[in-house]
């Protein structure tokens, strides 16, 4: 397989409005913003100190004025000030779950709108963030999906949604406090989950993944990021060799015919070529395992044959399988499989010999559980019927 191989949305997205002014220094790789310093006059034999210096106080410390950057020189901090601003989306709305989720709405550059969510648990406190504006993938049982994809996100605008998270949850180390004494992390995860495809804009996810998990930043481990994906075969590969971060996939049926109404996708790499990719990803990015995401769908992918076809197909792959009850929305063609059934799933999974949580569905209260991500740029409810006759799921 090509690592190199071409990648066509046939899609056509709208062109970003990039603001007026100075440069965002968000989201800009060290060799990118160690280049634009060398452009703004910083001697060459200093550039590299100062990128580390930078990137210390807005990725470590949280810090958005250059002012505050107290280890810099005046002059150069009013250098920098005229020259770059940090910026990060805008948060129009939250709203906070009974159970404790916190859902985002957030505005970026061009007024579009993309939703964040961040979910607290007793050991860890995880993160769902957007790598798209809507989606190109059309998934049947998505909200997001009934949004066609407006554009891609930048690297600023993917990884200022985990630093505006830190912001909500007063998240940033405390200066003089030791690093012993500053407490568990809130945010210690992250799920490429959100809105949109992440293999569709893997040069910005990769950018801004490579942020998040650099140690003088943010500071996220490898092991911490999950990126999801409905099965962009060609950029599997590159994703194990350049990201290296743990691999979900939008697995969701045990055939072609089912996959390619759930997953649209299949039908151009279709169940073989996904699990061929799969299998070699751990070799590549030293992961642990592969996390198989599936839906359970009433009567339609849930049954125990599906159960065992399933642990045949991955036979050979580390793997668990996360099994989600669906999260009904407006319109939606499915229903949630009943508990008896997923529970008879379940046991036949882990009786194979792989790990099957059951997801517990958080948010739901404030439409911020898995597949019901859908921004406020498309208010208007589709019918059942058009949202049938759209993923040919009618009778």
């Amino acid at each position: 397989m090509s690592a190199t191989a071409p990648i066509t949305q046939d899609v056509m997205t709208i062109k970003r409005a990039l603001p007026d002014g100075p440069t965002n220094i968000v989201g800009l790789t060290r060799d990118a913003l160690r280049d634009a310093l060398i452009t703004m006059g910083a001697p060459e034999k200093q550039a590299k100190m100062r990128v580390n210096q930078i990137w210390q106080w807005i990725y470590h410390w949280g810090v958005r004025d250059f002012a505050e950057m107290t280890n810099l020189s005046k002059d150069f901090r009013a250098q920098l000030a005229d020259t770059f601003v940090i910026a990060l989306p805008e948060v129009v709305t939250r709203e906070v779950s009974t159970d404790g989720t916190r859902k985002y709405l957030v505005r970026i550059a061009g007024g579009h709108e993309v939703e964040v969510v961040y979910i607290p648990e007793t050991d860890r406190g995880t993160l769902c963030i957007s790598s798209q504006v809507g989606c190109t993938l059309t998934c049947s049982f998505c909200h997001t999906g009934t949004q066609k994809l407006v554009r891609n996100l930048t690297a600023g605008e993917i990884v200022g949604q985990i630093m505006l998270a830190r912001d909500d949850l007063d998240g940033w180390p405390e200066q003089g406090i030791s690093t012993a004494d500053q407490g568990p992390r809130l945010l210690s995860n992250v799920v490429l989950m959100g809105m949109g495809e992440p293999l569709y804009n893997f040069e910005n996810v990769r950018d801004a993944m490579k942020i998040a998990m650099d140690g003088e930043g943010i500071a996220l481990s490898r092991r911490r990021i999950t990126l999801s994906t409905s099965g962009v075969v060609p950029e599997i590969h590159r994703t194990a060799q350049e990201i290296g971060c743990q691999l979900a996939v939008s697995f969701h049926a045990t055939t072609d015919d089912v996959r390619d109404t759930l997953v649209p996708i299949n039908k151009r790499w279709n169940i073989a070529e996904l699990l061929d990719a799969l299998r070699e990803y751990p070799k590549v990015s030293n992961s642990e395992r592969i996390t198989f995401e599936y839906v359970m769908l009433k009567g339609v992918n849930d049954s125990d044959e599906d159960a065992r076809r399933l642990v045949k197909l991955i036979d050979g792959i580390p793997a668990k399988i996360n099994l989600i009850p669906f999260n009904e929305w407006p319109g939606a063609p499915y229903e949630r499989s009943d508990k008896a059934r997923i529970d008879a799933f379940a046991e036949i999974v882990y009786r194979a010999g792989y790990a099957s949580p059951i997801r517990r569905p958080r948010g739901e209260d404030i439409m911020a559980a898995c597949g019901q991500l859908k921004s406020a740029t498309e208010r208007a409810r589709k019918s059942r019927k058009q949202i049938e006759a759209e993923t040919g799921t009618g009778s």
